[in-house]
C-alpha cells in the first residue's frame, strides 16, 4: 500500500515554478515529510514518550554565469508558507549566481527519468498509538528480565514512523512515495559488579505483520548478554575469522564506500583503478536492489528522479560498476547508475539502497567445521578503516572457535588486515536474511591478525 503525499508534491511543484520564474536555468525541489512516535521502558517503568512531525523543503537552483558555466545553490526551509517560500527562492537564486563554477552539476538526463512509479508496498497504512507501543516495549523488557543471569536493563523501546518524499524537477519529473517503519529494541546487562556484560537485539520492518514478537526480541537480547559472561583475552595470532550476520554487512559497506563515484572521482579509493578486475574471491556477488518489495531501503526512483533498477556491483568477484549520481558520473565520463540520494539540505550524492552480498552454498556449521582455532565476531568497535589504502583495524568481541565449535566468549580483541586481501579471502555462508539496509550472510575471512593480551 502506498499513501500518496499530494500536498507535498504540489508544494515541490510550486517551488520549482517559482525558481524558474525567478531566473533559474534549471531547478528541482524535494519535500520530505515525516511523523514518528517512540516509547521506552526501563526496569518496568515508562521512561519517555516522544513524537515528532514536520515537513522540510529543499530547493536547488542552477544558474549559468556570463561565461556559460553552471553554478548551483541549495536552501532548506521548514516554513513553507507563501512569503517564506518566496524569500527562500530569492535567496537561493542570489546564492547560485555568486557560487563557484561547477562543471558537473545539473539535472539528470531526461531519458533516464522514471516514467512508471512502482508500488513497492513500503507503507502498511498503520499508525499505532503510544499505549500500543508501550505494551510492546514493556513485553520485550519483561521477557529479557525473566532470563536467569540478567541483572539490569538499559531499556527497551518500540517505535513507529512514516516518511513521505516528493520530488519535482524543471525537466518535468514528478514523483512521490511513502514508507512506514515499525521497530522494537531491547538492551540488558547480565552478571554482577565488574563482571557485567551487555548485549542487545532489535527488529524492524516496513509492515507490522513482519515484525518479530516483543518477547522474542527481549529473550534474544538476554540470552546474548548471559552468553558473554566471563570472557577471556586471547594472545595475538593469525587465525580464520567468522563475522556474524549482524556485523558482516559492514564488510559489504566498506566495499560500497570504495566504489562510491565521488570517492573514485577524487582518487581517494583503494579500488579507483580496478574496474573490470577481480577484487573479490571468485563466486562472490554484491548487489544493490532498490526494488525489493517492502525493503528497508527501497525506493521507486532515486534522488534525481532516475528510474530505480537492480545493479550488480561485483559479479563472480569482478568489479562491475561504480555507485554514481549524475554529478559523479559526469566527473568520470560515465552515466549515472541511478544511485543519487538526496536530503533537503544539499545537492544529490551517490549512495546505496538495499545492498547485499549473495548467499554462499555452505551452512554456518560447514563454514566453521575445519577451523581448529578461530574467532567468531558478534560486535565491532570503532571505525578504523582507511579508504585510501584499504587498511582495516577494529576492536571486536565475540567467541573463540575450537575444532569447529563456539566455546567461550572473548573480549578486548583487535582484528586487522587490509580490505584488498580480505575481499579475496572471503567465503559467505548460506544464511542471508534481509534485516537491515545492508545485509550479508555469515562470513569467513582467512588469515586475519588478531591482537589481544
Amino acid at each position: 500500500m502506498t499513501i500518496p503525499s499530494k500536498t507535498d508534491l504540489e508544494l515541490a511543484s510550486t517551488a520549482v515554478k517559482k525558481l524558474m520564474a525567478a531566473g533559474a536555468d534549471a531547478a528541482d525541489a524535494i519535500a520530505a515529510a515525516g511523523t514518528s512516535l517512540g516509547v521506552s521502558f526501563r526496569m518496568g517503568k515508562l521512561e519517555d514518550v516522544e513524537r515528532s512531525e514536520g515537513t522540510d523543503l529543499g530547493i536547488r537552483a542552477m544558474v549559468k554565469g556570463d561565461d556559460g558555466a553552471m553554478r548551483q545553490a541549495v536552501v532548506s526551509l521548514t516554513d513553507t508558507s507563501g512569503p517564506a517560500l518566496d524569500e527562500a527562492v530569492e535567496r537561493v537564486i542570489a546564492m547560485a549566481r555568486i557560487a563557484p563554477d561547477d562543471p558537473y552539476c545539473g539535472l539528470a538526463d531526461k531519458s533516464r527519468l522514471a516514467t512508471d512509479i512502482a508500488d513497492l508496498d513500503l507503507d502498511d497504512g498503520q499508525e499505532p498509538d503510544a499505549d500500543t507501543l508501550a505494551s510492546r516495549a514493556e513485553a520485550a523488557e519483561k521477557a529479557a528480565l525473566d532470563v536467569e543471569g540478567v541483572t539490569n536493563s538499559m531499556g527497551a523501546g518500540a517505535g513507529w514512523s512514516r516518511s513521505q518524499v516528493a520530488l519535482v524537477t524543471s525537466d518535468g519529473f514528478e514523483g512521490t512515495y511513502s514508507g512506514s517503519s515499525h521497530s522494537i529494541s531491547c538492551s540488558v546487562l547480565a552478571g554482577e559488579g565488574t563482571g557485567m556484560e551487555r548485549d542487545y537485539d532489535y527488529t524492524s520492518s516496513r509492515h507490522l505483520s513482519e515484525l518479530d514478537a516483543p518477547e522474542t526480541v527481549g529473550k534474544s537480547a538476554a540470552d546474548k548478554a548471559v552468553k558473554r559472561l566471563n570472557p577471556r583475552k586471547m594472545k595475538s595470532q593469525a587465525v580464520p575469522v567468522i563475522y556474524d550476520p549482524r556485523v558482516s554487512g559492514g564488510l559489504v559497506g566498506h566495499l560500497a564506500g570504495a566504489v562510491s563515484g565521488s570517492s573514485v572521482a577524487r582518487g581517494t579509493s583503494f579500488l579507483k583503478d580496478r574496474m573490470g578486475e577481480q577484487v573479490m574471491a571468485s563466486g562472490l556477488a554484491i548487489v544493490d536492489d532498490p526494488r525489493i518489495v517492502r525493503g528497508r531501503s527501497s525506493k521507486p526512483f532515486d534522488g534525481e528522479g532516475v528510474a530505480a533498477e537492480k545493479l550488480a556491483l561485483v559479479d563472480d568477484g569482478v568489479l562491475q560498476s561504480w555507485i554514481m549520481d549524475s554529478s559523479s558520473a559526469r566527473q568520470l565520463g560515465l552515466e549515472t547508475s541511478g544511485r543519487a540520494a538526496r536530503g533537503t539540505g544539499g545537492p544529490p550524492g551517490p549512495s546505496t539502497t538495499n545492498l547485499y552480498m549473495e548467499a554462499g552454498k555452505l551452512s554456518v556449521e560447514e563454514l566453521m567445521a575445519d577451523i581448529t582455532e578461530g574467532f567468531y565476531i558478534t560486535e565491532l568497535i570503532g571505525m578504523g578503516v582507511n579508504g585510501i589504502t584499504g587498511d582495516y583495524s577494529r576492536g571486536a568481541a565475540g567467541y573463540w572457535i575450537e575444532n569447529g565449535e563456539l566455546t567461550f566468549p572473548v573480549t578486548e580483541i583487535t582484528v586487522a588486515g587490509n580490505l584488498k586481501d580480505m575481499f579475496m579471502a572471503m567465503t559467505p555462508a548460506s544464511d542471508l536474511v534481509f534485516r537491515y539496509g545492508t545485509n550479508a550472510p555469515t562470513m569467513r575471512v582467512e588469515g586475519m591478525t588478531i591482537a589481544g593480551a
